[in-house]
C-alpha cells in the first residue's frame, strides 16, 4: 500500500528518509515548547534548578527580580550567532521561535496555575523528565532551546558524541554553580533531575536512530 502525502504532511526524501511537513513542524515545536516550559515551571515553583541555559536562567531569576522568561531569552541571545554559523538559518529561526515560545509560556503557566503545593523531589524528577521529552521533540523538528543545546548538537554531528552526554557534562557546571543560590539538598535534587533529563536525550537522540528531519 502506498502512503499519500502532501506539502503540509510528512514527505519522503530522495534518501528514503521521512521529512516532516509544515503542519507537523508547527505542532511539534508547539508540543515541545509546551512540555519543556511546564517542566521548567515545576522546577521554578519548587525552588530547584536544572542544567543548560534554562538552569542558568533559573539561577539568575532567583537572584534578581526579573521574570524567568525575560532572563531565559536574554541568556540565549549570544548563542544565536553560533547557531547561524554552524547550523544555518533554518535551525536558528526554529530555535529562536522555540525560545520565544518557552519565554512566553513561562509567564502563562503561573498565571493559569495560581496555587500549587508541590514536593521538590517530584518537581525535580518530573520537571526534568518533561523538559527532556520537550527537548527531544524539538530536536526531531530541527529546533532546540538554544544555548548548550546548540553546542551539544554540533558536537554530536561533528564528532559523533551523543548530545545527551555532552549536555550532561555542561549541566554539571551549572548545577554546581547553583550552590551559591539554593540549599545543598536542593542542589542534590537538581543534579538528580538533570541526570534524568540528559538520560532521556542520550537514550533517544542518537545518530542514525531517528530518520525524520
Amino acid at each position: 500500500m502506498v502512503a499519500m502525502t502532501d506539502s503540509a504532511t510528512a514527505t519522503p526524501t530522495a534518501a528514503g528518509r521521512t521529512k516532516h511537513g509544515l503542519i507537523e513542524d508547527v505542532l511539534g515545536i508547539f508540543t515541545g515548547t509546551l512540555l519543556a516550559s511546564f517542566g521548567l515551571f515545576l522546577l521554578r515553583t519548587s525552588g530547584t534548578v536544572t542544567g543548560g541555559t534554562a538552569g542558568l536562567a533559573l539561577l539568575l531569576s532567583y537572584a534578581v527580580d526579573v521574570p524567568f522568561g525575560v532572563v531565559f531569552l536574554a541568556v540565549n541571545l549570544p548563542f544565536f550567532a553560533l547557531a547561524v554559523r554552524k547550523k544555518g538559518w533554518d535551525f536558528t529561526i526554529r530555535t529562536a521561535l522555540s525560545v520565544g515560545l518557552v519565554s512566553l509560556m513561562a509567564s502563562l503557566h503561573p498565571a493559569e496555575i495560581t496555587q500549587i503545593d508541590i514536593d521538590p523531589v517530584y518537581a525535580a524528577l518530573v520537571g526534568n523528565l518533561l523538559a527532556g521529552v520537550g527537548l527531544l521533540v524539538l530536536f526531531r523538528h530541527r529546533s532546540s532551546l538554544g544555548g548548550f543545546n546548540i553546542l551539544a548538537l554540533i558536537m554530536q554531528e561533528r564528532f559523533g558524541l551523543r548530545a545527551g552526554y555532552v549536555q550532561m557534562a555542561l549541566d554539571v557546571i551549572v548545577v554546581a554553580a547553583s550552590l551559591a543560590v539554593v540549599s545543598p539538598a536542593k542542589v542534590l535534587l537538581s543534579a538528580s533531575g538533570a541526570v534524568v533529563l540528559n538520560v532521556v536525550l542520550a537514550l533517544n537522540h542518537r545518530p542514525g536512530r531517528y530518520t525524520g528531519s
